[in-house]
């Protein structure tokens, strides 16, 4: 999807490059701007609102909007156009005025110092080679050569990212089932998103940017906490897998940073939600509705979620603790063959249920290493900064292909 380029902020080539990007969760939509050089989100620049259940195509691209155009409004560049106020309270100067060395009163004079030059001229280090215009945009005259823009910078193989890419192209994780490539939902029967089956989201996104963008990325939300984790936490894995636990069960498959989806080493299109266990869909044994609904059936009494599921499971409820117990353990066992399959040197959990990690971890690992011991020696770790995560992986998906 291509679109006409909106003007962007500017940006002095020494500061970080940053890229804007959007999280989709299941009750919520984050907005923030990444520095890639620095693998972090940008001060002030997180926005976060609810999605109600059941929102309608209309509110849902609002919401989308507004969180995006707050991130663009404010923090990430430092700037506003009309001046306004910061993220910490503080008024940014409106465009045009030095707060420390007076008033540009128009384009190419400066009031303290002469004469700005035109644009191209180079008045302190020489010329560019035609005499006034720029050089091809590969060649610099005095010192060597600009990256293209799909190079890759030394943090993590992932690209360099320039200033004018870094605000044209979004990255946008969303759950699925989605056509990531086309940016289009296909929410059909899944029940907090039915509504939005068939919303061309890419390109009704767009236009309600402001500056409007040449591109949007979109990419699995799983796939992003993977490309997220392994950046900061695990740059060396050469195949990593992430496994994200919540309403359901979501997961990807990353080669040496790259996600693989069509691959006989992998589920089909690297969704662990399309396993079984013991005939039955993965999730009807291992998800927030599977579980809670266990236990209720079990004691005829309601729980609110997984949080307050492990909560009671670790002040010793025999049933709660039971259920999550043989949840995990079946999980272990049907994830061992693929991660055998894919060679995996490292496992990834993130997700709600994450944060119960001393509980869940043991189950889990005695299930991987019944089915296969040598997966006993296999590197896991949980990851309660699951936003964070899919945020960076977000950014760094975006910058790959700006």
């Amino acid at each position: 999807m291509t679109v006409p380029e909106g003007p962007g902020p500017h940006r002095r080539a020494d500061e970080p490059s940053v890229v804007p990007v959007l999280e989709v969760g299941g009750s919520h939509v984050t907005a923030a701007a990444v520095d890639l050089g620095r693998a972090r989100i940008a001060d002030g620049t997180r926005r976060r609102l609810p999605l109600t259940p059941g929102i309608g195509p209309e509110d849902f691209l609002a919401t989308l909007a507004e969180a995006a155009n707050g991130v663009l409004a404010v923090g990430a560049l430092g700037t506003r156009a009309d001046g306004g106020v910061r993220a910490d309270g503080g008024a940014y100067p409106a465009r045009g005025v030095r707060t420390d060395r007076g008033t540009h009163p128009d384009r190419g004079v400066r009031a303290d110092r002469g004469m700005y030059p035109a644009r191209g001229a180079r008045p302190v280090r020489g010329a560019y080679p035609d005499r006034g215009t720029h050089p091809d945009r590969g060649v610099r005259a005095d010192r060597g050569m600009y990256p293209d823009r799909g190079a890759h910078s030394a943090l993590g193989g992932h690209p360099a990212v320039g200033a004018h890419a870094a605000l044209d192209t979004w990255g946008i994780a969303v759950p699925g089932p989605f056509d990531y490539a086309r940016g289009i939902a296909r929410y059909h029967g899944v029940g907090k998103f039915a509504s939005l089956d068939g919303l061309a989201v890419g390109d009704l996104l767009t236009p309600r940017l402001n500056p409007r963008p040449t591109r949007l990325r979109f990419l699995n939300d799983a796939s992003a906490f993977a490309l997220g984790a392994r950046l900061t936490a695990h740059p060396g894995s050469r195949r990593l897998v992430a496994i994200t636990l919540g309403t359901g069960v979501g997961s990807a498959f990353l080669d040496r940073g790259t996600i693989v989806e069509d691959d006989p080493r992998v589920p089909p299109e690297g969704r662990v939600d399309l396993l079984t266990v013991d005939g039955r869909p993965l999730e009807d044994t291992v998800s927030t509705r599977a579980m809670t609904a266990h236990y209720t059936d079990r004691t005829g009494r309601p729980v609110d979620g997984l949080r307050e599921l492990t909560a009671r499971a670790a002040a010793d409820d025999a049933a709660a603790r039971d259920i999550i117990t043989s949840a995990l353990h079946a999980l272990g066992g049907a994830l061992a063959p693929w991660l055998t399959a894919f060679e995996a040197d490292t496992v990834v959990f993130g997700g709600s249920i994450t944060a119960a990690w001393p509980l869940i971890g043991p189950p889990l690992t005695a299930g991987l290493s019944h089915h296969t011991p040598s997966l006993a020696g296999l590197t896991l770790s949980a990851r309660a900064d699951g936003e964070d995560q899919a945020l960076l992986g977000a950014a760094a998906f975006a910058a790959r292909g700006a």
